[in-house]
């Protein structure tokens, strides 16, 4: 449930998709072998619609595989929902003008979702920032840390950097607020500007309506690579890392436990090479 990502997080935030995917994988691995189940999961009695969702219909004439062109994936590890406003943070701090001690108030503007999910809209308040899964759905703190790091990767989650007097002062200073034009624009766009006044008023400003990864401006594979290595290298070495994209990359000519094999061999803390 909605629940995980809600009010105070918890560790189950971060755990609850992997969770599914565990258990899909088991139901088809039980699928395989003929383990069988109900066929009327959702339309069933006491099924998924009659005792969750209520009754809904779909017309499944009209419905297709298409949907995957709209995937999008991450470029900052950050909230889904933050990553065109991230860019747009980045854009500013790269003014000449711009100097984070000087930094008076900080205005985002985003859409009604973005704002219910980590601005500090319906899913609470996103000042109070302690740990990391509260860090990483706050957008006060990864704007802040954004405009003061240059990025937001795994360093800007450490404990350390969450606590760091910088970035507590600054995230008190970003207020976000939805725009009814930028909402309806949204799922097609992602709309973000951010305004950062600084102490001798001046306004650096940047606007953005998507980003690399976004379905508009879909992540290549050089792109993914060097997101790749920047995550995976620290805790697998070069070597191996290219040796995990390369059968990523030609994955239907590969036995699944020759990547399997591979991903065993990854550290879970960073190597010192």
């Amino acid at each position: 449930m909605r629940v995980t990502r809600t009010g105070d997080l918890s560790h189950w935030k971060g755990l609850a998709y992997p969770q599914v995917a565990k258990e899909g994988t088991h139901a088809a691995l039980l699928a395989s072998v003929g383990i069988t189940g109900p066929a009327e999961v959702f339309e069933g009695n006491k099924g998924f619609k009659e005792s969750i969702a209520g009754d809904f219909s779909i017309d499944w004439s009209a419905e297709d595989l298409q949907s995957v062109r709209r995937t999008i994936v991450k470029k900052h590890n950050a909230e889904i929902h933050a990553q065109s406003a991230i860019d747009a943070a980045v854009t500013v701090r790269e003014d000449e003008r711009f100097d984070p001690r000087q930094v008076a108030a900080v205005h985002v503007t985003t859409f009604q979702v973005a704002y219910d999910i980590i601005g500090g809209g319906e899913e609470g308040d996103k000042q109070q920032i302690r740990t990391k899964e509260e860090a990483d759905h706050s957008l006060p703190y990864m704007l802040a840390v954004a405009l003061l790091d240059g990025e937001v990767g795994p360093q800007q989650y450490l404990p350390e950097r969450i606590a760091a007097d910088d970035v507590q002062r600054l995230l008190r200073r970003v207020v976000a607020v939805p725009d009814p034009g930028y909402s309806a624009r949204f799922p097609a766009e992602m709309p973000a500007r951010v305004d950062v006044t600084l102490d001798d008023g001046t306004v650096l400003s940047a606007e953005t309506s998507s980003y690399k990864g976004f379905h508009s401006d879909p992540l290549d594979w050089d792109t993914a690579k060097e997101k790749f290595d920047r995550l995976v290298v620290p805790h697998a070495g070069e070597v191996l890392a290219d040796r995990i994209a390369t059968v990523v990359s030609k994955l239907e000519q590969y036995p699944l436990s020759d990547l399997t094999r591979l991903l065993a061999q990854v550290n879970v803390q960073p190597r010192n090479d």
